[in-house]
């Protein structure tokens, strides 16, 4: 034998098999991670792929009332915060979705301006996000850009804003499967919560469009003056998959 075997043969006996498992890992190019998955995106034709025979997302969404609240993110009651917001939160159990077997149900809506996601570089005044949560702490978000049009059920969560630092304001009944457009079209892509601390494999379900009123339009955008959306995020590798 040369003199590199033996010292190999040496070693072999006189290192524990772990040792020299660690020992080579060591010697060994570290693992490349993943690119990141982060959200929102910008979604092009070059990254959509139809496929009719994904999971349905089935949605079952029923009546709740619902407290609109303002999400401080900050001390102070005067100043607007980027990823603060309107959120609307529902009475557990009154919606939820279904997808690939697993239960989602809706936790609470809030609201972005203008559109964290956009279509080919197009902004949308408003986007609407629907947050679901399994049993197992899985997230299912529905996106739903808001256009200026006839008046909605969105309008009607959004006439009276919560001022910051104040109570919440509370709404008897509210037809949550009105929230959504009347085509549950979506644009299902894996990504991030758009705020801290961005944790990655969220399902996110981007539906077309649902109308709001101009005065909705302005009064959101009114309270939060700098806007309170996350930029759009390289898709990486990515397909965003369009299922009727």
């Amino acid at each position: 034998m040369g003199s590199s075997v033996v010292g190999k043969a040496a070693l072999t006996l006189l290192v524990p098999l772990a040792a020299v498992g660690a020992l080579l890992a060591a010697g060994a190019p570290a693992a490349e991670s993943a690119p990141p998955g982060q959200s929102p995106i910008d979604v092009t034709p070059s990254a959509v792929r139809f496929d009719p025979f994904a999971p349905s997302l089935d949605i079952h969404y029923g009546h709740s009332a619902v407290d609109l609240v303002y999400v401080q993110k900050d001390a102070d009651c005067g100043t607007r915060g980027g990823e603060e917001t309107e959120e609307g939160d529902v009475v557990p159990g009154s919606a939820h979705v279904t997808y690939a077997g697993t239960r989602y149900d809706l936790v609470q809506f809030h609201f972005h301006t203008p559109s964290e996601h956009t279509f080919q570089g197009h902004h949308d005044p408003l986007e609407m996000h629907l947050v679901h949560r399994s049993a197992a702490g899985g997230v299912l978000v529905i996106g739903v850009p808001l256009r200026i049009g006839a008046p909605s059920v969105v309008d009607k969560v959004l006439s009276g804003l919560t001022p910051e630092c104040a109570t919440p304001r509370h709404l008897d009944d509210i037809d949550l499967n009105a929230l959504l457009p009347a085509s549950h079209l979506t644009a299902r892509y894996t990504g991030s919560l758009t705020t801290a601390p961005f944790t990655e494999g969220v399902l996110w379900f981007l539906m077309p469009e649902q109308h709001v009123t101009a005065a909705t339009v302005s009064g959101f955008q009114h309270l939060f003056v700098a806007g309170n959306s996350r930029g759009t995020q390289p898709l990486n590798g990515r397909t965003v998959v369009l299922h009727p």
